[in-house]
C-alpha cells in the first residue's frame, strides 16, 4: 500500500476482559507507522464490523483470550461477507491452540498469531499482505 498508511482496527470481541496484550499490540503497530483504532473491551461482532466501516479499516485485528476464537471468527467472517467487506484483512491473536490455526485460516483469517508471537513477525505480515 504505497502512499497510504495502513489502518488497523484492534478489537476485543465477546466477554474477554483482558486487554493489556491488545493495547501493547496496538502500540507496536502505531510505533511501526500504522494508524490504529482500538475499540475497547466487550465488543460485539456487529460493533466491530460497524467500526471497521466507519474507520475505513484495511485490517481487523482480533485479540481473543477466552477460547471462543472459532465461533467469533466464523461470525465475523460471515458478517464481513454480508457487508461486502471481504477486502479487509483479518488477523487474530491470543490464546490460539495449534489445532485451531488451520481451521481459522480455512475460514479466511489471513494471519493467526498465538500468544508470544514476536511483534516484528505480525508487523511484517500485515505490511506484506494488506491489499
Amino acid at each position: 500500500m504505497k502512499g497510504k498508511r495502513i489502518r488497523v482496527l484492534v478489537a476485543k470481541p465477546g466477554l474477554d476482559g483482558h486487554d493489556k496484550g491488545a493495547k501493547v499490540v496496538a502500540q507496536a503497530l502505531r510505533d511501526a507507522g500504522m494508524e490504529v483504532v482500538y475499540t475497547g473491551l466487550h465488543q460485539t461482532i456487529d460493533q466491530i464490523v460497524n467500526a471497521a466501516i466507519q474507520e475505513d479499516a484495511d485490517v481487523i485485528g482480533l485479540s481473543i483470550l477466552s477460547g471462543a476464537h472459532v465461533p467469533l471468527c466464523e461470525k465475523l467472517m460471515r458478517r464481513l461477507g454480508e457487508e461486502n467487506l471481504s477486502h479487509i484483512m483479518v488477523v487474530v491473536g491470543g490464546v490460539i491452540p495449534e489445532r485451531d490455526v488451520q481451521k481459522l485460516r480455512d475460514m479466511g483469517i489471513e494471519g493467526v498469531f498465538p500468544g508470544g508471537t514476536n511483534f516484528e513477525e505480525f508487523i511484517r505480515f500485515i505490511r506484506e499482505n494488506v491489499k
